[in-house]
């Protein structure tokens, strides 16, 4: 993201391959429903006569993505733990084991471990893997059902603020952490399955509550697909977003957040000298969706690096690729994808005759004379949607 700050204008591979990071994650597990009436269940099955069905879902992932600059440092071990450039990106999954625990003794355990890490035996831990601090918000919840997460994946994108250069200050170190926060709470079970915007505002609630906070701005966007009800629930706040294609066409997208022309909603923490000065939005603005999804959905998370520089008609050509019949696209397709729009967007950003999706909006808010590409930081996630019913099988296997 190029903007001023305020009114200043699971892997199964991991490579480097011709300046393009390649990440695939694939995430699955079996849920086994609740016995149906009159009958009895067991976690291995149910008898003949139940209603019962097993679903398997699973989210496959892959992230591909550069960095704006050419001269500067090139860290692939930057890239791999979640940082492109000003971008940041994390991909994780929350398991739901507190349904194994009978006593309310591991639940305390839990809570006690995460109010008091000093609690926790062992070596120190580093500050982006030690258990998260929780809010006394937070901590007002603890014996609430709705923290006794379902299994939900949960993915997300960030875009630091360049703007905040002119001041010394490294963009990449906001969005980073931002999005290292959202992913130490989903592990920890420290998020409800269907408010994606709480996420946002709990991992933007630790930062600034860090004895050090870390000074920048950001958009972001966070998406949780909740394996209980089969709907992604997102938060968009900015101009980083999502698309969700479906039979060759986009059924679902997130909409832009300006303020004004190249200047997006954001997560801002600026010193207190600045602070009259730089836009800094709640996380309560984020725009928020739900929606069901569907076996051989494709969701695209991106920062505005893809937004800016690939047309809709592009994006829906090189994902219905793998929208071909009902069988899911395997890894090595889905990363194929998601390298192609990386370079596309790379390639289309450096074009300084094409009319990008940029220049159109730079026109329409009267910047007639703009043409070319948005040279940016580029990170798109790519997630293929797999749910298939078990059912008639099962009913077999026990007959």
């Amino acid at each position: 993201m190029q903007a001023a700050i305020g009114n200043l204008s699971r892997i199964v591979s991991r490579s480097l391959v011709s300046g393009v990071v390649e990440r695939v994650d694939t995430i699955s597990t079996k849920t086994v429903s609740a016995p149906g009436p009159g009958t009895t269940g067991t976690p291995e099955g149910v008898t003949g006569s139940s209603q019962q069905s097993q679903s398997h879902h699973e989210l496959t992932t892959a992230v591909s993505g550069f960095p704006k600059s050419k001269n500067g440092q090139y860290s692939i071990e930057s890239i791999l733990k979640g940082q492109i450039g000003d971008d940041a990106y994390f991909i994780t999954r929350h398991v739901d084991d507190w349904n194994n625990n009978d006593s309310n003794e591991g639940s305390k355990e839990c809570a006690n471990k995460l109010l008091n890490p000093s609690n926790i035996s062992g070596s120190t831990v580093s500050s982006y893997d030690r258990i998260p601090s929780v809010s006394s918000d937070s901590a007002n919840h603890l014996n609430s059902p709705r923290l006794r997460s379902n299994t939900a994946d949960v993915i997300g994108v960030a875009d630091g603020v360049g703007g905040w250069r002119a001041y010394g200050v490294d963009p990449g170190l906001f969005s980073m952490n931002l999005m290292k926060s959202c992913e130490r709470l989903v592990k920890a079970g420290y998020f409800v399955n269907d408010q994606p915007a709480k996420l946002l505002k709990s991992g933007f609630l630790e930062m600034q509550q860090s004895k050090r906070p870390i000074i920048g701005s950001s958009t972001a966007c966070v998406a949780i697909l909740n394996h209980a009800d089969g709907k992604l629930y997102t938060a968009n706040i900015g101009d980083s977003g999502f698309l969700v294609f479906r039979g060759g066409r986009v059924v679902h997208r997130s909409q832009e957040q300006q303020h004004y022309f190249n200047t997006p909603f954001q997560l801002s923490l600026p010193p207190s000298h600045l602070a009259t000065e730089v836009l800094s939005d709640a996380p309560e603005s984020a725009d928020r969706y739900e929606f069901s999804v569907e076996h051989g959905d494709v969701i695209l998370l991106a920062t505005d690096g893809i937004f800016d520089n690939i047309p809709d008609s592009v994006l829906v050509k090189e994902v219905g690729s793998l929208q071909r019949g009902r069988q899911a696209p395997d890894p090595a397709e889905i990363q194929a994808c998601a390298n192609s729009i990386a370079l596309i967007a790379r390639k289309l950003s450096q074009d300084e005759s094409f009319l990008s999706p940029f220049a159109k909006n730079a026109r329409s808010n009267g910047f007639a004379n703009v043409v070319g590409g948005k040279e940016d930081d580029v990170t798109v996630i790519l997630a293929a949607v797999s749910l298939n019913s078990n059912q008639k099988a099962l009913r077999r296997d026990q007959t």
